[in-house]
């Protein structure tokens, strides 16, 4: 009799999760005697026992479509809204696992369903996990599965942008994907040539940002392209970040912590909105006419690239190896080209964040673009 196997996507969606989906799938037909079941909607699918069939049939056609046919959200395993209670429903899960006798769990997602993946673990299940994220910020891997397709869309909208702003003489501000890392913002402000890139990684002064336009008018330049991680913070933004994160490390009642989290909640809703009350800062003081355009959920739609699609079938067909091979407990990474295990300890919970000296951010400040804290 074949083995099971189970699969599900949580979190956000991203290009890529079918074709990787489809990588698991048939290399667990063709190569291991495996049946593939999914299990729909993220971890809720799970507790629920929600699943779908994934044969030849229905793993055909799936390669080149964006989103996930299994759907997918953001529930968590111990923290799931059930009616009008939040319950830790990961004992649920564990009795459904059982129930179809699977041989392991492959969750495909980013920082957070690793984390929760790894609750799963730690509660018994045989799990692997695929890194995927149009951020590009789970720790372990050279890159995630989901990038390549945003960074070609965030591209492509820079480079239509730029028609408009030198047509008008105005500033085009871009809000890019990107909460606590830049790599698509950094990525797609290179790439698009860009004269102003914003990361969460490296706080900006409003000011620098100005001077770069100024000089830029002084040289005849009468447009600027300013590409935002939506995470951006200006250097006060930053400060009072660091400082209620400090506070929360440092707590040490119920108490406390409850007063950081809230300290936090206050600054993360203070700060929606950002990126239009730049755009307005930059119009006011440059006296140059300045537009917003946020490129959202746009960037996580449509067809996988090239790059994504082959990412994605390796990193699920070594999935599949090693559901074989029993090798469990760990997230399929891609290392020097490479997909290769890592211990899922090691990357749960940890963030890859733009190093200050990555080679992006050294290209950017010799080709003399403003990164706001200069």
């Amino acid at each position: 009799m074949p083995h099971s196997i189970g699969i599900l996507t949580s979190g956000g969606d991203c290009p890529g999760l079918n074709a990787a989906i489809r990588g698991v799938g048939k290399a667990g037909l063709e190569s291991f005697d495996f049946q593939l079941i999914g299990f729909r909607d993220g971890f809720r699918g799970l507790m629920q026992d929600r699943t779908l069939a994934l044969d030849r049939e229905r793993l055909s056609n799936i390669l080149t479509l964006g989103g996930t046919i299994l759907g997918t959200s953001r529930d968590k395993p111990h923290r799931m809204p059930v009616g009008d209670q939040v319950l830790d429903m990961t004992a649920a899960m564990t009795e459904v696992y059982h129930k179809h006798a699977l041989e392991c769990l492959i969750c495909l997602g980013g920082n957070g369903t690793q984390k929760n993946a790894k609750r799963l673990m730690d509660a018994g299940l045989n799990v692997i996990t695929l890194p995927k994220t149009i951020d590009n910020d789970v720790a372990g891997t050279d890159v995630t599965f989901g990038f390549d397709t945003a960074l070609q869309i965030a591209t492509d909208a820079i480079d239509r942008l730029h028609s408009t702003a030198t047509s008008h003489n105005r500033i085009i501000v871009v809000e890019i994907m990107g909460h606590r890392a830049g790599w698509l913002a950094l990525g797609a402000g290179i790439a698009g040539g860009a004269d102003v890139i914003l990361t969460p990684e490296i706080p900006y002064r409003v000011e620098a940002i100005v001077d770069e336009i100024r000089k830029r008018t002084r040289q005849g330049k009468h447009f600027s392209i300013v590409a935002v991680a939506e995470g951006a913070l200006s250097t006060d933004q930053a400060k009072a970040f660091a400082k209620a994160h400090e506070q929360k490390e440092n707590a040490k009642s119920k108490k406390d912590k409850e007063a950081a989290r809230a300290a936090l909640v206050e600054l993360d809703a203070a700060h929606e909105g950002n990126t239009l009350r730049l755009t307005e800062q930059l119009e006011s003081l440059t006296g140059l006419e300045s537009r917003l355009s946020i490129l959202g959920h746009l960037q996580r739609g449509g067809t996988p690239s090239g790059n994504d699609r082959i990412l994605a079938t390796a990193l699920g067909a070594t999935a599949a190896r090693l559901a074989h091979e029993k090798t469990f407990g760990v997230m399929v990474a891609q290392q020097n080209g490479q997909a290769v295990p890592i211990p899922l300890k090691d990357t749960a919970g940890k963030l890859k964040l733009v190093p200050p000296d990555h080679p992006w951010v050294k290209t950017a400040r010799k080709l003399g673009v403003c990164l706001g804290d200069e």
